[in-house]
């Protein structure tokens, strides 16, 4: 079924494998899309993925982080990205920008920012984000939070896109709203279960109304929150609070009837995560990025401080706990999804081999599957698929070091196991950066 069309909403991909979102260090300064950015894109494409969705464009034209990540928070950035998704679709792939706000969760900036720490309510969170005690947004702040959504989701169609999708999954600014350990307000936005989806209802009609009915529209959603992982100091400590797949079943069926497309399934809160890169903790790309972002804050200061002070063996022991690579994590919440909420579904977590992905599909459990690790380390995968082989030559090892370099490195694969040498590692890294002349 892997090479079977699938269509949503009037878009067809040529077959049931997606490029799933992954961020890089591949705009301008700004956040102006580069040739780098598109070439970025266009080698899965020609690689043969039915589809890609993009890294998540920020809608909050406040944040800045990570530096040459791309935004979509303005009008200014709409004809450079609809210059290059056109070249993208030119090859036959079917290209959908996410959108999100990180809130609290932002990770780097260039200089600390009081935005940077907008969140549901006040807390602290020692792994995710730079800033130290969250701030709760004010009712004003959380409408304007809608609109830039709603702004933002005009932009991907004037854009060239085929579709968008929403990110309330990742510990994005609506994943808190949903959240009930970090959401502890006691007024419309935050309580119960209803008004802790608000905020996501309201962004999702607002989007709706702003593109029509006629352009796919999806919501990638977070299936468990397990706020018990990673390892982490979180204040208030209510790591157990977190939603359970009754709580996000009920979500998947009011955004339904407010018009969705489709579900694109994960699992976890924040990123990275076990559940979102199953896989070891790529603990030494950590402390590189925690040594990076430091001077932002003194949370920033202690958790690299942390990662320092503790020996480098008994870290990774750890940091580790919870962690180990599960082919299709998330597969079982994915066909629960589609069982019981009864939109197209889209399932993510360590997907590589053909005959698994084969299996997910024949029997009903996902409409399609993406994956951003495996197509790294082999953006022809679905070639050799098509080749006949159940997996790579080189296959993807999980081994997360390519999600733990995302906001601090070019990216490509770090594993250097898979490489002859470390300068064909380099190369492989510097030919996916490799601008136009």
């Amino acid at each position: 079924m892997i090479f079977e069309p699938f269509t949503l909403n009037g878009v067809t991909f040529a077959n049931r494998i997606l490029r799933s979102s992954v961020g890089g260090r591949s705009a301008q300064y700004d956040g102006t899309v580069t040739t780098i950015w598109k070439n970025f894109e266009k080698r899965f494409a020609e690689g043969g993925v039915g589809g890609i969705i993009s890294t998540t464009l920020n809608v909050n034209k406040y944040r800045k982080a990570p530096l040459e990540y791309p935004p979509i928070s303005e009008d200014r950035y709409v004809a450079p990205l609809k210059r290059f998704i056109a070249e993208i679709r030119a090859t036959g792939c079917r290209y959908l920008v996410q959108i999100g706000d990180p809130g609290y969760a932002t990770q780097a900036g260039l200089f600390p920012e009081q935005e940077d720490t907008h969140s549901a309510s006040r807390g602290l969170d020692l792994i995710y984000g730079y800033g130290g005690l969250h701030t709760p947004l004010s009712e004003p702040q959380i409408l304007h939070v809608i609109k830039d959504f709603g702004d933002a989701a005009v932009r991907v169609r004037e854009a060239g896109a085929d579709g968008l999708e929403l990110t309330a999954s990742k510990g994005y600014i609506i994943h808190q709203f949903l959240n009930p350990a970090i959401n502890r307000r006691r007024d419309a936005w935050g309580g119960d279960a209803e008004r802790r989806f608000r905020l996501l209802g309201e962004v999702v009609k607002e989007i709706r109304a702003r593109v029509g009915a006629d352009f796919l529209f999806g919501v990638r959603l977070a299936a468990e929150d397990c706020n018990h992982l990673p390892l982490n100091l979180r204040w208030p400590p209510t790591f157990f609070r977190g939603n359970g797949l009754r709580e996000t079943l009920d979500q998947g069926r009011r955004l339904k009837a407010l018009g969705v497309d489709f579900l694109h399934i994960d699992s976890g809160f924040g990123f990275i995560h076990p559940r979102v890169t199953p896989g070891p903790f790529p603990y030494d790309e950590a402390r590189i990025f925690f040594d990076q972002v430091r001077h932002l804050s003194w949370k920033a200061a202690l958790r690299a401080s942390v990662f320092h002070l503790v020996p480098r063996f008994l870290g990774r022991w750890l940091f580790n706990l919870g962690w180990r690579y599960r082919e299709g994590i998330n597969l079982g919440h994915a066909h629960r999804f589609k069982q019981e909420v009864g939109l197209p579904v889209i399932a993510n977590g360590g997907f590589q081999r053909q005959s698994s992905i084969e299996a997910a599909l024949g029997d009903g459990r996902c409409d399609m599957v993406s994956m951003a690790r495996a197509l790294i380390a082999n953006p022809d995968l679905v070639q050799q698929f098509k080749a006949g082989r159940e997996q790579p030559d080189n296959p993807c090892t999980h081994c997360n070091r390519c999600a733990g370099r995302t906001a601090t490195s070019p990216l490509g694969c770090y594993d250097l196991s898979r490489f002859p040498s470390v300068e064909a590692m380099q190369d492989q890294i510097l030919a996916w950066n490799r601008s136009d002349p």
